[in-house]
């Protein structure tokens, strides 16, 4: 959670066909402090192989000498051990929490592109069934663990149990490294034919929620969507926990100005959660979607709709912490319907923005009727938090 340079939060905001002022490759937006937490976003380059694409992104951890914390690949579950081969011979040592989501790039690729959260400083790495499934680092004041890559062991149980082992074997990882459920701050979770147990799901995950008492006082951050994972499981699980070192460290859940709490719905996570430190603040905004203030969805099946409902939805929730779209170092937009992605493009063009570092891939929503989702996590070095308020009719 440190500064990023100038140069970073400018590379940040760029659009994919850029090249960064600070000389880094065609094709990768970084978001990179002076020092401390690094956020890659490399997508593919016209024509590029995937094994092209992984050379260059290693080729950028090296040059920033940075330790990757976990990898978000969002690509066809086909090219997943071929990727993973290319990493591991380019790298010479891909021991790295790696979660792989189903997600379709809206131009037809197999990779849609791949997000990776790296360290500058040490690392230690923690083992789960054979793999490596956990970093764990301490910077600003905060002892913080990423978890990826982790399904159920056993996918023959029903959908209901294997989300239950897979948050309690969550718990065990965590636990590993001396943190508890009660450290997540943000979660994000992959399920296969979303839509067919959604409820289950959610009843499931309450179930396990019910018993820890979180120490942000709310529920975590999350995203859940629908997407296959290279295990064939009926879900795949990442997580972000954090554990304060002084007082000058705080987490807490912030809510949505134009929507009701989850909760509300039978949904346990929160909006999004605002991560302080001596370094500076990191808000992690939720996967977020056309919902209205009651819980029911806005423009059912209506894409430009849906989308100008969305980001004006997470331009409150920024704005309500002093943020705004430039701050921006990772987003990712979910699009149940591969060419509603030109909604999205038309709408960065009628309000003169390009919302980068942004992933674009082809995923089911949680609701039938929802066709467009979006999360996001922004920056700000500044540590006190000033008021700003929102901006009536920008959208």
């Amino acid at each position: 959670m440190a500064m990023p340079s100038p140069a970073a939060k400018n590379e940040a905001a760029s659009s994919t066909q850029g090249e960064r002022a600070s000389g880094s490759p065609r094709g990768i937006k970084a978001a990179i402090p002076r020092g401390g937490q690094i956020f890659l976003t490399i997508k593919p380059l016209p024509g590029e192989s995937v094994p092209d694409l992984c050379r260059r992104l290693v080729r950028q951890l090296h040059a920033q000498a940075a330790a990757p914390l976990h990898l978000l690949v969002y690509g066809n579950v086909r090219a997943g051990a071929a990727t993973v081969d290319v990493l591991q011979k380019a790298s010479g040592h891909a021991d790295w929490p790696l979660t792989w989501v189903e997600g379709a790039d809206c131009d037809g690729g197999p990779i849609a592109g791949i997000q990776v959260h790296a360290f500058t400083g040490n690392v230690e790495r923690i083992e789960f069934g054979g793999h490596v499934v956990g970093s764990v680092f301490t910077e600003g004041g905060a002892r913080q663990c990423l978890v990826g890559g982790l399904v159920p062991a056993d996918r023959t149980l029903s959908r209901p149990d294997q989300t239950r082992r897979a948050l309690e074997d969550l718990q065990a990882i965590l636990a590993q490294a001396g943190f508890a459920l009660a450290d997540a701050v943000r979660t994000w979770l992959f399920l296969d034919d979303i839509l067919s147990w959604y409820g289950d799901f959610n009843r499931a995950r309450t179930e396990i929620y019910s018993g820890v008492k979180f120490h942000t006082g709310s529920h975590p951050a999350s995203t859940g969507v629908g997407a296959k994972n290279t295990a064939g499981t009926a879900l795949a699980v990442g997580a972000w926990a954090m554990q304060p070192l002084n007082s000058s460290v705080r987490a807490e859940a912030i809510a949505s100005p134009l929507q009701c709490p989850a909760s509300a719905y039978g949904s346990s996570f929160s909006r999004a959660m605002e991560l302080t430190s001596a370094t500076g603040r990191r808000l992690l905004i939720s996967g977020t979607a056309s919902i209205a203030p009651g819980g029911e969805t806005l423009w059912p099946g209506d894409a430009r709709r849906q989308v100008a409902q969305t980001m004006e939805v997470v331009e409150a929730i920024l704005r309500s912490r002093g943020f705004g779209f430039s701050d921006l170092t990772r987003a990712t937009a979910y699009f149940k319907r591969r060419a509603d992605a030109q909604a999205f493009a038309e709408w960065h063009a009628a309000h003169g923005l390009r919302l980068q570092p942004a992933v674009m891939v082809r995923c089911d929503i949680c609701r039938d009727d929802l066709v467009f989702e979006l999360e996001a996590d922004a920056w700000s070095h500044t540590a006190r938090f000033v008021p700003f308020p929102l901006s009536a009719g920008r959208l």
